[in-house]
């Protein structure tokens, strides 16, 4: 990691923690409570993220410290927003094993006419590869 990656993660980092720090206030912890039904689904996600896998400790334990206030505040909107972020999470994973089974097919069919000068002709839909024969690379890619 280079040292300017390094620096800006370190920023982050502090910022984090001292965003949660102040989600610990008082007087932050009553608003958040009062508006728990609008804020929580929209920083769920984040909090989540923080406590599975943050490299911080602090960070994750701040977190935690969090999810709380709102799991004491109102447990049913928190589980809703469980559910719909572990769905969620599912619905990524899937897309993104199609979209690198997409890419694998596409390599191997690049890779199949690379010995034959082929061009590939590829459209938005995987289920229409199409294979141009006889007509060159360049030709295709200017057409």
């Amino acid at each position: 990691m280079n040292f300017g990656l390094f620096m800006w993660n370190l920023v982050l980092w502090q910022v984090a923690e001292r965003t949660l720090f102040l989600w610990n206030n008082d007087h932050i912890r009553n608003l958040i409570t009062q508006n728990r039904r609008v804020i929580l689904p929209i920083i769920f996600p984040a909090l989540e993220r923080n406590t599975r896998g943050h490299w911080n400790q602090a960070v994750q334990s701040l977190t935690l410290n969090v999810k709380k206030i709102f799991s004491d505040a109102d447990q049913e909107i928190f589980d809703e927003c469980l559910v719909k972020f572990e769905e969620d999470e599912v619905k990524q994973m899937e897309t993104r094993e199609k979209r690198d089974l997409t890419w694998k097919c596409l390599e191997d069919v690049a890779t199949s006419k690379v010995v034959s000068n082929e061009a590939v002709l590829v459209s938005k839909f995987i289920s229409s590869v199409a294979i141009a024969s006889g007509t060159s690379p360049r030709a295709t890619a200017a057409g």
